[in-house]
């Protein structure tokens, strides 16, 4: 049986990626690409593939936002494509078929289009494309706030809930999260962990670190000017953002232990 698919991102490098990954699976035949949300939705309502590999950050309209605008019934297999892992836990969350966290290797890919095949060849594709649109549909169409981490290592993947992190560390274009079990290391940058982690449990404080409020011991005066922010753990972390804008966010955080 030949495999329609769709390749949906607004990126050339990845889709010309994938392509020539997906060259190797003789039995899929690229019936087109896409670089946006609308023009997807178009595509697959008219063309109705069989699979389509859709990157789930794009300008204006998100990949679940081109499923919302899709008809239940009509859904296609399909595959998410993220370069971020909080798109990765969303995927698991809302019983995607798969999910291909950048870079993935071939191997990966094929490990994706081996389960899409035995999703269509068992005929159950319809059952969990409708947790899939039930999902979508009580969803809000903004994301939310990151909740967990998903931490790749090798072939595993753990979760780390956002609330064991004391404060995260920027190293070039990745992040270091710190926490009391250890370190880890995210393919995120800082810039875009501040958009989405909620500004009443994560503040930056300063151009290389973003801290969990709730993780705050004290705060002091270092030198005229400048302040020093005292964890529960002991350390110590420089305070170069606006001292009040945090101190306001902490009134609000409910007291250790309530």
């Amino acid at each position: 049986m030949k495999l329609n698919a769709l390749i949906v991102d607004d990126e050339l490098l990845a889709r010309t990626r994938l392509r020539k990954m997906l060259a190797a699976e003789p039995d899929v035949e690229i019936a087109g690409e896409c670089t946006n949300g609308a023009d997807a939705i178009d595509f697959i309502r008219t063309r109705r593939p069989d699979l389509v590999f859709l990157d789930v950050q794009m300008p204006e309209i998100s990949g679940f936002d081109v499923l919302r605008a899709l008809p239940a019934a009509s859904l296609p297999a399909v595959i998410f494509v993220t370069a971020h892992d909080q798109h990765a836990v969303a995927a698991f969350e809302v019983h995607a078929l798969d999910y291909l966290l950048k870079p993935f290797t071939p191997a990966r890919l094929k490990a994706a289009v081996d389960r899409v095949r035995r999703h269509l060849q068992s005929r159950d594709l319809a059952a969990l494309n409708q947790h899939l649109a039930q999902w979508l549909s009580q969803a809000p169409a903004a994301p939310a706030y990151l909740t967990r981490f998903a931490i790749k290592n090798g072939s595993q993947t753990t979760f780390i809930p956002v609330e064991n992190v004391d404060y995260i560390e920027a190293a070039s274009n990745y992040a270091i999260l710190h926490t009391v079990a250890g370190n880890h290391v995210v393919r995120e940058t800082l810039l875009n962990l501040e958009t989405i982690l909620s500004p009443k449990k994560f503040h930056r404080i300063s151009r290389s670190v973003i801290v969990n409020l709730e993780r705050i011991k004290e705060i002091h005066a270092d030198a005229p000017g400048d302040h020093v922010i005292v964890l529960h753990t002991g350390r110590q972390l420089s305070l170069t953002r606006n001292v009040q804008e945090i101190i306001s966010w902490m009134q609000f955080l409910k007291p250790p232990g309530q």
